[in-house]
């Protein structure tokens, strides 16, 4: 049985953000049983008691964005590189922050200047990044090591870009359960370029060593 590539820092530093965050979410949903996880969105578990940890496991995710778009970015070939979507991810990855330490306003409360940021930047996060998602499955097809993957992972980015726009648009879903869904398809579409990673390093210095 071959053994399988290490992680590359990057790759290992995405998994890892990512792993905290979705721990971090799971549990909160059975330490917050005041809040109804098919109606109330992750914003809500942002307030109140242990707020505070899903805040730094957000900051965590906003990391593994920037780590993943650059440890991509170092990997393509010059002519599979491309500066747009490192920037999407830097600014998903910043929407997301500021996501985090905006509270949205309570159900039925008074509208705040801290609510609207709150909705503006959580909008703004999920476009960026599923923008990110698409431009950057764009530019692995042009990576002969990556071409096989991306011929699922650029229709993925499609669908995820288009659920942020049915979730904005149709208002009659369960806000809590799709938003999370959404939040599910775009970290498992990170997490899978993140894990195929270290493989396709492993092509790329094979072939630089035979050119050597």
């Amino acid at each position: 049985m071959p053994v399988p590539p290490p992680p590359t820092p990057w790759s290992r530093l995405t998994l890892a953000g990512i792993g905290l965050f979705l721990a971090t979410a799971v549990g909160l949903h059975l330490l917050r049983p005041d809040l109804d996880p098919v109606r109330h969105p992750l914003s809500f578990y942002l307030v109140g008691p242990w707020g505070g940890v899903l805040q730094a496991a957000y900051v965590a995710l906003a990391l593994s964005m920037l780590a993943l778009a650059w440890g991509v970015y170092r990997a393509l070939p010059a002519t599979a590189r491309s500066a747009a979507p490192l920037l999407a991810f830097c600014l998903a990855g910043a929407s997301l922050c500021v996501t985090a330490f905006a509270h949205t306003d309570p159900p039925g409360g008074e509208r705040t200047l801290e609510g609207l940021v709150h909705g503006i930047s959580a909008q703004g996060a999920f476009l960026f990044a599923t923008t990110g998602l698409v431009l950057q499955a764009l530019r692995l097809r042009l990576d002969p090591r990556w071409r096989a993957a991306a011929r699922w992972l650029l229709p993925w980015a499609l669908a995820c870009f288009a659920a942020v726009w049915v979730l904005a648009v149709w208002r009659d879903l369960p806000r809590g359960l799709a938003q999370k869904a959404v939040v599910a398809m775009i970290v498992a579409w990170l997490g899978s370029v993140a894990w195929l990673a270290p493989a396709q390093s492993r092509a790329r210095n094979a072939a630089t060593r035979r050119e050597h």
